[in-house]
């Protein structure tokens, strides 16, 4: 079996300790050693050990497996950058729940696939996205680096979503749009036109309120 940490221990972390657990019960893979996190705990995390702050996390001296359990995409972008340590490797996380159509699918590394994803077919995910619970992805959609999805959000067909994009929970983006690099969609919105860059959109149909760096 693989060693395998957390990185983070607030509660999508203990649910990707949870999705570890599941995992094993399928095919035992992983032994988890415990949670790395900036806040301090003097005390374990669902009956795993707190290992310390994120950057003990390049002192590591023998293979580990670390999960990125960081919703917030630029959060989870900075902190994946600044681990350097080549003993660290970042497995994909897929609950055996997880429907994938076919073998024509591409997933990249570090991904974490919650329970109920269905993921369909001529699609490509890139690295460190999250698709939490029960997210659906229609056929030839690409979504790149570090983008999240909170739990039951609908992605058509032939959509683009492009790097550190933000889904809130329940959001539909319709087939054959493109969403820009670091825009957040908020929860319950339905995305009917392609959305820009660096902008936060709410509501039916999603549109822009405000642009931010």
């Amino acid at each position: 079996m693989k060693k395998i940490a957390i990185i983070g221990a607030g509660g999508f972390g203990r649910e990707v300790k949870m999705l570890i657990d599941h995992i094993n019960q399928k095919n035992e893979q992983f032994e988890i050693q415990g949670f790395y996190d900036d806040k301090h705990y003097d005390h374990d995390i669902n009956g795993v050990p707190y290992l310390g702050k994120i950057e003990k996390i390049n002192e590591v001296k023998e293979p580990l497996c670390i999960a990125v359990a960081i919703g917030d995409p630029k959060t989870k972008k900075k902190i994946i950058q600044g681990i350097h340590n080549v003993n660290i490797e970042f497995p994909t996380l897929i609950h055996p729940s997880v429907i994938i159509g076919q073998d024509d699918t591409k997933i990249g590394n570090g991904n974490i696939i919650c329970a109920g994803v269905i993921i369909t077919v001529n699609i490509v995910i890139e690295n460190f996205v999250i698709l939490n619970l029960s997210c659906t992805v229609g056929h030839d959609t690409i979504i790149k680096d570090y983008s999240s999805f909170m739990p039951t959000v609908n992605i058509s067909g032939e959509v683009v979503i492009n790097e550190a994009v933000y889904v809130g929970t329940g959001a539909k983006i319709i087939n054959l749009l493109e969403i820009g690099e670091n825009t957040i969609v908020g929860a319950g919105a339905v995305v009917y036109k392609s959305l820009p860059a660096n902008c936060t959109a709410v509501g039916i149909p999603a549109k822009p309120i405000k642009f931010h760096d």
